[in-house]
């Protein structure tokens, strides 16, 4: 089923293993997640990442929130060997995001930067429903601007850009009730949007990791500008334009 199925390339995983730990990018949304997890689902015993990639998201989660009941999924094996090598105490599945077997087993579901990958999103919104227990909560993240797309997403094998108006719509049409719901990396857009033109224009051959292969100051630097951002989202502030989209959805209690 994973050779059959469009989504991130198997060869991949191992680039994102290399990189995602020294990059700006990962850090500052891991960052961001754990956040999350403190503000809204502070009493959460259990978590579940849907398209777990290589384990970065789990591997910080393990350490933040040590008394957490840990799982992952990924449809790809080539990710999930990264998983099994980095974390031990993990429960960790082969599995397709729009046949999640459980019902009424988690208190939280993650799912970032995985929606875009499948041209069934809305199924996918609904089995994350039918996973959550009654007020359980789903985190997650995609990429939006449809003047965005380019080479990245094409070797990514994005389905779609979003609209922060038709993920509301998408969630809640799959029965969530919003939390909230944001753009982040907004402060760093003008450099995404310059770094977009620059590709569709560049000659060279196309590197899916360039991005992230850069000097160390820099990385820091952009690290700091994102930690900004994250200080003006804790204080309830909501962007409507950057670079990556954030939303924060519960299943509401059969009385709600």
């Amino acid at each position: 089923m994973a050779a059959q199925q469009n989504g991130f390339p198997g060869a991949g995983f191992q680039d994102l293993f290399e990189l995602e730990a020294g990059t700006f990018w990962f850090r500052s949304r891991n960052k961001l997640i754990f956040w999350v997890m403190r503000k809204y689902f502070a009493d959460a015993r259990n978590f579940l990442e849907i398209g777990c990639g290589t384990g970065s998201v789990l591997t910080g989660m393990e350490r933040e929130f040590p008394n957490l009941s840990l799982s992952g999924s990924e449809l790809q094996t080539s990710g999930l060997l990264h998983v099994a090598r980095r974390l031990r105490n993990v429960a960790i599945s082969q599995m397709d995001a729009r046949m999640v077997p459980f019902v009424s087993e988690f208190d939280v579901v993650g799912c970032f930067d995985v929606l875009e990958h499948t041209a069934e999103d809305t199924v996918v919104l609904t089995q994350i429903f039918k996973a959550l227990r009654l007020s359980g909560g789903a985190m997650l993240t995609v990429p939006p601007h449809q003047f965005l797309r380019g080479q990245d997403d094409e070797y990514a094998q994005h389905a779609r850009r979003y609209r922060l108006i038709k993920l509301k719509e998408k969630l809640m049409s799959a029965g969530f009730r919003l939390l909230h719901l944001t753009s982040f990396v907004l402060l760093l857009l003008p450099l995404m949007m310059a770094s977009h033109c620059w590709k569709r224009l560049a000659s060279a051959p196309y590197d899916p990791t360039s991005e992230f292969r850069i000097g160390r100051p820099v990385n820091q630097a952009l690290e700091r500008v994102l930690d900004v951002e994250r200080t003006m989202i804790s204080c309830g502030i909501s962007f409507p334009f950057g670079g990556s989209l954030l939303a924060l959805a519960q299943k509401p209690h059969a009385a709600d």
